[in-house]
């Protein structure tokens, strides 16, 4: 028999803390948060979406991952013995992980220094393996966009990364009201910070930070090559508002946007490039 499932959100803590915790009592506070709700969330999709979310997970932790070694690698080389410090600096980084890979471990007899060699080269090769495991995220998210949400492709200043980062949020159609509801999970809905005559909007900073980032990068794309946002930026700007906010209104206006594109297709995209 088909049951009707809704998105519930983690109890608020301080109820945990009184009441106790079990999971009886979670699943009841549970459904009172949800049964007291003005709207309740549609839970997010399977499928090829729920694929992109992984690969977005996966690739995400590959480059921090990739970071980490690339910084300790560098660390290594500022303090390698100067000879060797002299030969590896201001390599770029492709030149000095293949320079390290050909690191001889066993040309030396120095305890110390046949250790530092063993140690940049293992750095070197995680880098490279790393590396070729972000390539291969990126080929896979690229045919599941072009597949499911190429559309989105042809609008200026979207990629790959946004676009799939903006599916996985949207997840589906009918899961947001409309697009208020979208750009209030972006964390680009404005927030009223008025005083007294002044009458402003402050930053939002709630909602999926993921998807504030995608639309964040892809505002920084079109004020740097597009030159109609760089006037419609310079415009608010010129309004009284700081560059953070207008770049603020610009994501806002983006939500919209890619809510519409997402709801309605690959017509509703090649009218909004």
């Amino acid at each position: 028999m088909p049951q009707h499932v809704i998105e519930s959100d983690r109890p608020k803590r301080i109820t945990r803390r009184v009441g106790g915790k079990s999971d009886a009592l979670d699943a009841r506070r549970a459904a009172r948060e949800a049964l007291g709700r003005e709207h309740s969330a549609v839970p997010r999709a399977d499928g090829p979406r729920e694929a992109v979310r992984m690969l977005l997970v996966t690739r995400e932790s590959a480059i921090h991952a990739r970071t980490g070694a690339v910084n300790q690698l560098k660390a290594l080389v500022l303090t390698a013995p100067e000879q060797q410090r002299q030969r590896l600096r201001g390599l770029t980084r492709t030149a000095l992980i293949d320079a390290c890979l050909a690191l001889r471990p066993s040309a030396t007899t120095d305890p110390d220094e046949r250790t530092r060699r063993l140690v940049m080269q293992r750095l070197a090769r995680r880098i490279r393996d790393l590396t070729s495991e972000i390539r291969a995220a990126d080929d896979e998210l690229a045919a599941l966009v072009q597949q499911h949400v190429g559309h989105l492709l042809h609008m200026r200043g979207v990629g790959v990364i946004t676009a799939a980062q903006c599916w996985v949020s949207w997840s589906g159609p009918g899961r947001f009201r409309n697009e208020a509801a979208f750009a209030a999970l972006a964390g680009v809905s404005p927030i009223q910070a008025s005083s007294g005559k002044n009458t402003r909007h402050r930053l939002n900073p709630h909602g999926d930070r993921a998807l504030n980032r995608a639309l964040h990068h892809i505002a920084l794309t079109l004020q740097r090559w597009d030159p109609e946002t760089r006037q419609y930026v310079a415009k608010r700007i010129s309004d009284g508002k700081t560059r953070r906010e207008a770049t603020r209104c610009l994501k806002r206006y983006l939500a919209r946007k890619i809510y519409r594109a997402l709801e309605t297709g690959p017509h509703a995209a090649s009218e909004a490039a």
